[in-house]
């Protein structure tokens, strides 16, 4: 067969269609590149394996388990096209050039590429850190093979991950609740959130009191802090344990008595200065950006979710603004330390920059593979105001933040002086109060003058120096005081994570991937474990019961130690020095003492699902996580006040945004006596002889019919079947008929609503006839209010009451008339919040036609369904049209069909 012809065309794959677009302006002639759109297949649910795998040992999983933990890979359904087009463009290349990113994730996706399209020609790894001229130049000098060693790693990771979730996530189904999931990540980061709502529950708070006062100087005045009472150090609440104990000794507590008496005793007193210190103040710049701390940072500074960072700096990455934005290095090339160096000698001075160039090499605990910090890309920065006009708002800020914090990296220390003054005095009753203050003043700005490190907040007292100036003062001045206060305090329990925090403890503790960071803690939100309050992360009660269960029965699975050591392991495996099989093998089945998963799950023997789904709040009241939301159920019968009977195992439900630790023993009292009851019987339907009862449900109050079931004679009763063989089929199951239900109108309560109304609200919806063409109308009740209804023409009306008011004649009147949309009067918004931080522009949530939805009046965003307009927070509806931008526009695929070719004539 004659070899192929040479085209001289040379096909490039990488993973995105803006990837592609850049990095075709760089490439010289005769290359083609094309994006794979991520990667191009994985593992099938088991349920689509074909029938005659289901019953192997590739079955439960899509992997083979008694075979090395072989993969069975599926190409997508939705990229089967792309890899047509993909093996159509390879046919007419020359060499093939997989340009994938250089990660383990982009490794996978250039070796799954070389598995499906089997290429005969030469095939090259090409992997660069950034999207520029140079960059792709350099890549081009330095081509190598797929590195299989992180090929091993991800799909050990991708298998891992499908044993944990297949073989957990059901025990969570029959002990909790269906649809959840357990993950080797998410399971521990829930973990770690409700570890310290736990904490929060159990802390109890201590007071202490101290003294603040104003004193002058011919040289000025300044504010002090008593510091020292009688030579005792006065206590703080760092002096406490989280029990409210006092654990420091030789401290001076004050209560309040003796805070006031001793404010009281020292109006009058003479102070003088004790003694003045002085020391140098230098502060060095913060390292260039990684993956985890442009999150945390782009968290404090630009309140971005972690998943909104990460959106954005992809988009900057893939057009060529920053480098790549997955990484665990903060090291910076050469060409990027002279690129940073000359940038800050220029803008700010040639004093701006050290003699020798900062070198950072400190990495987070096991680090990725290496790549360089997240920076500018180019050997020559853009300064953001050079790009302004080319990025969007979100990009534009990002892209600063990313620009400021590189050229800092590069700039000189900050240098000044702290100063601390010591006063004191002795008061009317004998007590030596000695006060101090301390300020710190900065004579050489260095890297301030381009970029200053957010912080977390911390517990504790803030003693942190103010950037302030102290009077000149020398020991033994004479000092006036005035305005000596006594200020009560109460510790604070451990802040809760938010996003960027959360994000550095998983990278300090070495959980996870960084890179991995912002889709854990999205999905923790999804899955419902975990919800925001501002910026807080809160625990949901199911996230407690699914927290319990593995602690309980898959203690190492949850284990922070253990969790950071299987990324030991697994980076053990992208190095070379394991195999992936291996590691898999004892992992699931297990070696020695050393029980597998397997082994684990086959044991687990009786699950108590009450006790898993059942919190203490006292003696009496237990919070349950039932099918339907927490509720509290009392283990005292109670008397309900308006009817004398008794009720056995009263409950009330919980508020759905009451946060956990806010559940305290007096609250869940208050909610048991103010609970509505969660059932009123009303009568009798005449008609049917069923029970109508008004209930209280988690959606709201409505009105149902009891229908009682068959009894057992009456089953017995039903006409018999028989088989073929005349032998008499067991009485069949009676299918359960589904109650009528209703609403209740806005106007109506449980304990208000009457029979008659609701067997009215039952009979909904109301056919009021048909018009002159036959069509029937209709008129019920809706989400947004009531309505008419002719076959799919729907039309509001005016109040709940007019339901069972209005007429056919009155309903023909609103359909004569042409539908309202655009031209209806205006609506006022459901709810404001603001102006928007990057639009200026006031956030509004309005009613659409899908829906309500949060707007800026430049962009839109659907409100979750999952939210509550009543629970929606402005901090919610900020971050919602952040992550709505950072999606930048939908593109929309044309439908239109090309015209069909006409086939050429053969020529005769």
């Amino acid at each position: 067969m004659p070899s192929k012809a040479k085209t001289g065309k040379k096909l490039v794959i990488v993973e995105s269609p803006a990837k592609s677009k850049t990095i075709a302006k760089y490439l010289g002639e005769g290359f083609i590149v094309e994006a794979s759109i991520g990667h191009i297949r994985d593992l099938p649910q088991p349920s689509e394996l074909p029938a005659e795998l289901k019953k192997t040992s590739v079955g439960k999983f899509a992997v083979d388990i008694d075979h090395d933990f072989k993969p069975y890979y599926v190409v997508s359904a939705d990229k089967k096209k792309k890899v047509t087009e993909l093996k159509a463009a390879l046919k007419d290349a020359d060499e093939l050039y997989l340009a994938t990113d250089g990660d383990r994730e982009g490794e996978a996706i250039a070796w799954h590429l070389l598995e499906v399209l089997k290429p005969k020609v030469p095939v090259y790894r090409m992997t660069f850190g950034e999207i520029t001229k140079e960059a792709i130049q350099r890549a081009m000098g330095n081509l190598r093979d797929v590195d299989t060693a992180l090929v091993d790693a991800q799909e050990t990771r991708r298998v891992l991950d499908r044993l944990y979730g297949y073989e957990i996530s059901p025990v969570l189904w029959r002990k909790v609740a269906r649809g959840l999931s357990a993950g080797r990540v998410q399971s521990v980061v829930t973990r770690m959130v409700v570890d310290r709502e736990r904490e929060r529950m159990a802390f109890k708070a201590a007071s202490y009191w101290d003294l603040t006062g104003q004193f002058g100087a011919d040289a000025g005045s300044f504010k002090a802090k008593l510091a020292a009472v009688d030579g005792a150090k006065v206590a703080s609440g760092r002096d406490f344990n989280d029990d409210g104990v006092l654990t420091s000794k030789n401290v001076a507590h004050l209560n309040e008595e003796l805070a006031a008496s001793l404010a009281a005793g020292l109006q009058d007193a003479s102070f003088t200065v004790r003694s003045v210190d002085t020391k140098p103040y230098t502060r060095r710049p913060a390292a260039p950006f990684t993956t985890s701390t442009l999150q945390q940072e782009a968290g404090r500074k630009l309140r971005f979710s972690s998943k909104s960072t990460m959106q954005v700096a992809q988009r900057l990455y893939e057009n060529g603004y920053i480098t790549y934005m997955r990484t665990d290095s903060s090291a910076l090339s050469d060409e990027a330390l002279t690129a940073a160096r000359r940038q800050a000698s220029e803008l700010y001075g040639p004093e701006y920059i050290p003699q020798s160039p900062r070198v950072y090499t400190g990495k987070a605990a096991n680090a990725q593979e290496a790549h360089e910090a997240i920076r500018p890309a180019g050997d020559s920065f853009r300064t953001p105001a050079q790009v302004a006009k080319q990025l969007s708002g979100d990009e534009f800020r990002l892209y600063e933040l990313i620009w400021k914090r590189t050229v800092a990296s590069q700039m000189a220390d900050a240098k000044g002086s702290t100063a601390t003054i010591r006063l004191g005095a002795v008061a009317a009753d004998g007590r030596d109060a000695e006060f101090s203050a301390s300020g710190t003043v900065i004579t050489f700005p260095g890297f301030l003058a381009a970029y200053e490190e957010g912080k977390d907040e911390t517990r504790g007292d803030d003693d942190s120096d103010d950037a302030r100036r102290l009077p000149n003062v020398a020991k033994g001045d004479a000092l006036k005081a005035s305005e000596i206060l006594a200020v009560g305090h109460e510790t604070s329990p451990p802040p809760r994570y938010t996003e960027a925090s959360l994000t550095a403890e998983l990278e300090k503790r070495g959980i996870g991937r960084p890179s991995t960071y912002a889709s854990t803690i999205s999905t923790i939100q999804d899955r419902g474990y975990v919800r925001k309050q501002g910026s807080a992360l809160v625990p949901s009660w199911i996230a407690f019961s699914v927290i319990r269960l593995l602690e309980q029965h898959f203690s190492d699975y949850v284990d922070y130690e253990f969790t950071a050591d299987m990324e030991g392991d697994l980076d053990k495996i992208a190095n070379g020095q394991a195999v992936g099989a291996s590691w898999l093998r004892h992992f699931y089945f297990g070696e020695d003492s050393d029980p597998g998963l397997l082994s684990i799950v086959n044991n687990l023997g009786e699950i108590d699902a009450r006790e898993i789904n059942s919190i203490p709040i006292t003696d009496e009241i237990t919070l349950r996580v039932g099918k339907f939301g927490p509720y509290l159920e009392s283990s005292a019968a109670t008397v309900d006040p308006k009817t004398g009977e008794i009720v056995e195992s009263p409950r009330a439900n919980v508020p759905e945004d009451l946060a956990p630790d806010e559940l305290t023993a007096a609250k869940a009292i208050e909610l048991m006596e103010t609970a509505a009851p969660e059932e009123r019987v009303l009568g009798t339907d005449p008609h049917t002889g069923h029970t109508v009862v008004a209930k209280n449900g988690r959606y709201g109050a409505y009105v149902t019919e009891v229908i009682p079931e068959m009894t057992e004679e009456q089953i017995a009763a039903q006409p018999v079947e028989y088989y073929k063989n005349g032998k008499p089929k067991p009485p069949k199951k009676p299918v359960k008929a589904k109650p009528r239900t209703g609403s209740l109108f806005k106007s109506m309560t449980v304990e208000s609503v009457t029979l008659d109304e609701a067997l009215q609200l039952m009979s909904l919806p109301r056919a009021l006839g048909e018009d002159g063409e036959g069509n029937l109308i209709t008129v019920q009740n809706g989400r947004f209010g009531p309505y008419l209804k002719k076959g799919t023409d729907s039309r509001s009306i005016g109040s709940e009451e007019e339901i069972f008011t209005i007429t056919l004649d009155q309903a023909l009147e609103i359909y004569s008339q042409p539908k309202q949309r655009g031209a209806r009067a205006a609506v006022p918004p459901l709810a404001e919040f603001g102006p928007d931080p990057v639009s200026e522009k006031n956030i509004v949530v309005k009613e659409g036609r899908f829906g309500p939805y949060i707007t800026d009046g430049i962009t839109n965003i659907t409100v979750p369904r999952a939210t509550s307009l009543e629970e929606l927070t402005r901090e919610q509806a900020v971050e919602l049209l952040a992550e709505k931008r950072a999606k930048g526009p939908v593109k929309r695929t044309s439908t239109r069909k090309a015209p069909a070719k006409k086939k050429a004539t053969a020529k005769k």
